[in-house]
């Protein structure tokens, strides 16, 4: 992986969000390309549960200080950035005071989503397609990771298809078993279409749940694999039926050659 450009959008990365499947391997993976020699950038949201004093935070204002459009509101972009110790990678955070200053990531004390997690979505993925925009850093490959990061790859293919930045991009979606009961809010779907994304694109979101936004992120991605050993039926068979290459599981112990074969034969060729 030499020299090949991976940008890594998650939900979660450690060390700042407790281990999770998406957050382990939202590090290992760009871990394992930086060993290798390739460049990376990590993107994930700033949830107000993240210790910025104990992770050195910092805002980056230079990348800071547009605002971006969701469901016809300005929403400010605040870019903070920190290094994993011991590794020399950095890692960018898509921060907002309305979105993203709660103390929890995507549910409240009861365990119930935000009633805001559809724009958050957008905001991040928004965020994350405009800060690249503004480092002027064209990926090889685009991994994408957790399903509040879902709506990155139809961003990308519809409202940003036109980026020349982008042009070459191919986008990788991991699959994970980290779902969430009920839907998002019903009304997202025209929160997306504000941004003048066809319906007919984005359909599958007027049931707003778990399995219709991975299935949104498998119809705009170039390549998938499989996050988790156990995926709903439902969305496996989508996985099969989708044409696109797919990678089987793999556990953190045997994943590097497994992703290197597949990022370099299957997403690259």
């Amino acid at each position: 992986m030499k020299d090949k450009r991976i940008l890594y959008v998650s939900s979660e990365v450690v060390p700042y969000l407790p281990e999770t499947e998406i957050s382990s391997m939202s590090f290992e993976a760009p871990r394992m390309v930086n060993k290798q020699g390739g460049q990376i950038r990590i993107f994930m949201p700033r949830f107000g549960n993240i210790n910025e004093r104990r992770h050195q935070l910092h805002e980056v204002i230079r990348l800071s200080g547009i605002n971006l459009v969701i469901n016809d509101l300005d929403m400010p972009l605040i870019i903070k950035v920190a290094s994993i110790p011991k590794e020399r990678i950095q890692v960018y955070f898509i921060d907002n005071e309305e979105y993203f200053k709660r103390k929890a990531t995507l549910t409240d004390e009861d365990g119930k989503l935000f009633s805001d997690n559809d724009e958050r979505a957008i905001f991040f993925a928004k965020g994350v397609i405009e800060t690249v925009k503004k480092l002027n850093w064209a990926p090889d490959i685009i991994h994408v990771n957790g399903w509040l990061a879902s709506l990155l790859p139809v961003y990308l293919k519809e409202y940003y298809k036109d980026e020349p930045l982008f042009s070459e991009s191919k986008i990788v979606t991991s699959i994970y078993n980290q779902s969430f009961d009920g839907t998002l809010d019903k009304t997202m779907i025209d929160k997306v279409r504000f941004d003048n994304i066809e319906e007919s694109a984005i359909e599958i979101l007027k049931t707003p749940n778990f399995n219709n936004l991975m299935k949104i992120a498998i119809d705009y991605s170039d390549a998938l694999i499989e996050g988790s050993n156990n995926l709903p039926d439902d969305l496996k068979h989508y996985l099969e039926e989708s044409g696109k290459p797919v990678l089987e599981y793999h556990s953190p112990e045997e994943f590097i050659e497994p992703y290197t074969e597949f990022y370099q034969n299957k997403v690259l060729s």
